[in-house]
């Protein structure tokens, strides 16, 4: 029987703040005054999900649509999957908590080959069927699209490799959105709405939907043996285009998680696209045009976007920040505006060619960040392959001003199995870096130190090495010649990529709609989040045997095996009997492609030219910048290069200088409950910090080399328990009315962390953490024994009338102790019983030693005692903290 979700997300379950929904900036919608109800799904775990810049930009134009509301769901861990199911309850959307099946569409962003499982999970934790045939079949009776119990949302996906190539998830979804989605959406949307309105069936609307320029519905097209797509009716298109967007920075400034994310700072983009024409690159290849942002727009937006969210590190994204030629200048004019707030800039992998002294300026300061470059290839030869362009000289400039700039360790990427490499372009790998090394050295400078990731190549769907194939045996070859130089070599940490991954990631990228049944398979065997390294294992097992049930091992092992080699079948028609050699066999440049009915921009025969550029190592240059490559993409579909000239870079007004002064000192009472009993300390301590940056109250910062501001909370509540009673200090730089103070506190806090009361302290005063002294507490105790008023009463009496009640503490370093529990209870109270389902309920208040220095009096050490002078089982069912004591 399925309860309640609220009752299923409790303090057991890992970080179960990810599931709370709300958060600051969450876009709050009436149900029923709206007409089209979306939840935007990101089948990762929230953590990874709620920051992803593409998730968030969608969710805010989604709900800035009239009769729209848009609400999210993300991949839940094991733990809750797991409560899920067992009490049959369907997965839900995360602010409304409805099931997903309430809802009437529901799109998944698929940005990873193998994420495909992910979402195959989350439908199954819904309820909802797995394919679009299955689907179909339960609404064959006719009924109309109003999403009655009878019906399923419409389900989709969108992203990067939904984008490249459709065909081995086709089964799965209704329809595809093919690139940039922030006008496609929207649009989308008023054809459901219409449709709904119109009482049209499923079929038609989708019908409808596939007039939509960037909408591809899989059940009207069929696959030949060939494996190429075509439609089976004529009134959808052959070729399906893919859509192209101007970026909006507004739409980036939303949703602060209450738990920490894997990018947990606000993100801009600044620049969509990129024209480098990296032979190896499907983003670069799937986004053109390359589209610059205005420069005062994406100011604007940093500077609102900061104050609007509190946090204290800000992003600028692009697939090439350094080719936004405004950079420095943007980075410059935001770093002054900000300068007293402690704010730090991070970039994504940047040109290690563009990088020089005014971007280096805009990343140093007091909270210097990593640095990454990623010159791919560790020979001349091969950057020109992959058209990099990059030479040596001008990766050592980068490099070595970034070392002359404070820099003294440094992230690298490189791939190996690139198309035409040898052994010795391998080796150069190790030979560039150590070479990097021997040039940045300097007295009074620690070396120069390295972090290198070395990626196997994947060929990817319309790219110039879209034909070529890669071997695992020689990934493993080639990584065992790099461990072997690197361990001569100091200074660096090396990580290379699982080769059972990239052969997996290539297996399906490039597949075709007989993989639907595959990507199904490996699944229901266990497959899931296989981009993380503790499920690795299992996850290839279970693709393994599922290729193996659909007799496709012969296929996957030829990417095992690498059985045929663009560059190999070149150097084949050089040899004297060419005649009788099969150029590209069996593969030819003209054998139709599963994803040749999606329409990038880019003409196929251009990639063919460019794959003969590469076999020559010719480079073609960046036509942002200079003349056209004739790629197919400028146009009226999509558009043209958006190249703005920078503005000058503002003088620089200096380092951010710790205010230390210590003015005034208030202690605030506040409390926790409700969802906020959810929230980790480490993730109240965050959330302080942004409350008082969005209330731009003054507040003090420590010195040193990380100035933290001056907050400082008394003590850490157990997860899960509430309080009326917690403490924090606040130093600010200059007095504050206090009224004034709670009344920003009040203002920018969650509605579940009361303030109570705001109290102004002498500077001198100590913190209350070294004040503590007892703890009051309500806990509330089940006994699994049926239990009279009288037998609760009798116990806490004759536990009050003991003078020892010894308990065997554990120390941290493993060692055990006695310690008489009725030193530290001072007080102990039966306030209330009543009776449970299976169980007698008793809450007790107890006031215990609360004291810094372990001596303590734990919740969890009362049902000790219970259990020593009562009978039976005795369970904590909740924690409230009443208040903390301090010492006068």
């Amino acid at each position: 029987m399925a309860v309640a979700v609220e009752k299923l997300i409790t303090s057991d379950i890992l970080k179960p703040g990810r599931y709370l929904g709300n958060e600051r900036l969450a876009v709050h919608k009436a149900w029923d005054k709206t007409a089209i109800h979306w939840v935007l799904t990101y089948p990762e775990v929230y953590e990874v999900g709620a920051s992803n810049l593409g998730h968030i930009i969608l969710y805010n134009i989604l709900n800035a649509q009239p009769r729209q509301l848009c609400d999210r769901a993300y991949l839940p861990g094991k733990d809750l999957a797991a409560k899920l199911r067992e009490t049959n309850t369907p997965l839900f959307a995360v602010e409304s908590k409805r099931s997903l099946t309430e809802f009437d569409i529901l799109g998944f962003s698929l940005s990873y080959e193998l994420g495909a499982t992910n979402i195959l999970e989350m439908l199954d934790l819904a309820g909802i069927p797995l394919t679009w045939r299955e689907r179909q079949k339960a609404v064959e009776a006719g009924g109309e699209f109003t999403n009655l119990q009878s019906q399923f949302p419409l389900i989709f996906a969108g992203g990067q490799t939904a984008t490249s190539n459709p065909e081995p998830y086709a089964d799965f979804f209704d329809f595809i959105a093919l690139g940039d989605g922030e006008e496609l959406l929207p649009e989308i949307g008023l054809v459901l709405e219409e449709g709904k309105q119109a009482g049209l069936s499923r079929e038609d609307i989708l019908l409808d939907l596939a007039q939509i320029p960037g909408v591809y519905v899989p059940q009207f097209y069929d696959m030949a043996e060939d494996g190429s797509v075509h439609p089976r009716r004529s009134d959808v298109p052959k070729r399906i285009l893919r859509r192209v967007a101007t970026p909006i920075p507004a739409y980036s400034i939303g949703l602060v998680p209450y738990v920490e994310t894997v990018h947990d700072r606000l993100t801009i983009e600044i620049r969509r696209g990129c024209t480098r024409g990296c032979r190896f690159c499907q983003p670069g290849m799937l986004t053109r045009p390359a589209r610059d942002v205005e420069p005062d727009k994406v100011v604007e937006a940093i500077e609102q976007g900061m104050r609007a969210t509190g946090y204290n590190e800000f992003s600028l994204l692009s697939l090439s920040c350094s080719d936004y030629l405004s950079l420095p200048a943007v980075g410059m004019e935001i770093k002054n505006r900000l300068k007293n707030e402690n704010i730090s800039l991070t970039l994504p992998s940047q040109r290690v060619d563009r990088f020089d002294e005014n971007i280096a300026n805009i990343l140093g300061g007091t909270r210097q960040g990593g640095l990454t470059f990623a010159p791919e290839a560790g020979t001349q030869r091969m950057r020109d392959i992959v058209n990099k362009g990059l030479t040596n000289e001008e990766l050592l400039r980068g490099v070595k001003t970034a070392w002359e700039q404070g820099w003294d360790k440094i992230k690298l990427y490189f791939m190996i199995g690139l198309p035409g490499e040898t052994d010795v372009d391998v080796l150069g790998i190790a030979e560039t870096v150590s070479w990097l090394q021997r040039e940045c050295r300097g007295k009074g400078r620690k070396p120069l130190n390295f972090n290198l990731t070395i990626s196997n190549f994947t060929p990817k769907p319309h790219t110039p090495f879209q034909w070529h194939s890669v071997s695992t045996t020689e990934f493993k070859r080639k990584q065992n010649l790099l461990r072997q130089e690197f361990r001569r070599m100091k200074g660096m940490k090396v990580n290379f990529t699982d080769v059972r991954i990239s052969a997996m990631e290539d297996f399906v990228g490039r597949g075709d709609r007989n993989l639907s049944k595959v990507v199904r398979r490996a699944w229901e065997l266990g497959a899931g989040m296989d981009s993380w390294y503790e499920n690795l294992d299992r996850a290839f097992s279970a693709w393994g045997d599922a290729i193996a049930g659909a007799d496709l091992d012969w296929k996957y092992r030829q990417v095992e095996n690498g059985e045929w080699n663009l560059f190999h079948a070149q150097e084949q028609n050089k040899s004297p009997d060419a005649e009788n050699a099969q150029f590209l066999s069996p593969h030819s440049l003209d054998t139709p492609l599963p994803w040749d009915h999606i329409d990038t921009g880019i003409d196929k025969n251009w990639l063919k030219e460019d794959l003969q550029r590469a076999l020559a190592a010719a480079i073609v240059p960046d036509c942002s910048f200079e003349a056209c490559s004739h790629c197919g993409v400028c146009g009226i579909d999509f558009g043209h290069n958006v190249v703005i000239a920078p503005p000058v870079i503002p003088q620089f007004a200096g380092e951010f200088v710790p205010n230390t002064t210590k003015a005034q000192r208030l202690r605030v009472w506040f409390g926790k409950q409700g969802n906020m009993a959810l929230v980790s300390h480490l993730d109240l301590i965050r959330l302080l910090d942004r409350v008082v940056r969005r209330a731009g109250l003054p507040i003090a910062f420590t010195g040193g080399f990380h100035p933290m501001p001056r907050i400082s909370v008394a003590t850490a509540l157990a997860l899960g328990a509430t309080s009326s009673g917690e403490i924090a200090d606040f130093e600010l730089t200059v007095p504050v009315d206090i009224d004034t103070f709670r009344e920003e506190l009040v203002r920018e806090m969650p509605t579940d962390i009361p303030i109570y009361n705001v109290e102004q302290i002498d500077l001198k005063t100590p913190a209350a953490t070294q004040l503590l002294e007892t703890a009051e507490y309500l806990i509330t105790v089940a006994a699994l024994e049926e239990t009279t008023p009288i037998q609760w009463q009798n116990w806490i009496d004759t536990i009050k009338a003991k003078d020892e009640l010894w308990y065997e503490h554990t120390t941290k370093s493993g060692k055990s102790q006695l310690i008489n529990l009725r030193d530290r209870l001072f007080e102990l109270e039966l306030v209330e019983t009543h009776k449970g389902i299976a169980e007698s309920i008793s809450v007790i208040r107890y006031v215990g030693s609360y004291r810094q220095d372990g001596f303590l009096l734990r919740p969890e050490q009362i049902l000790f005692m219970l259990g020593i002078v009562g009978s039976g089982e005795f369970q904590l069912l909740h924690i409230h903290r009443n208040r903390l004591i301090l010492a006068v």
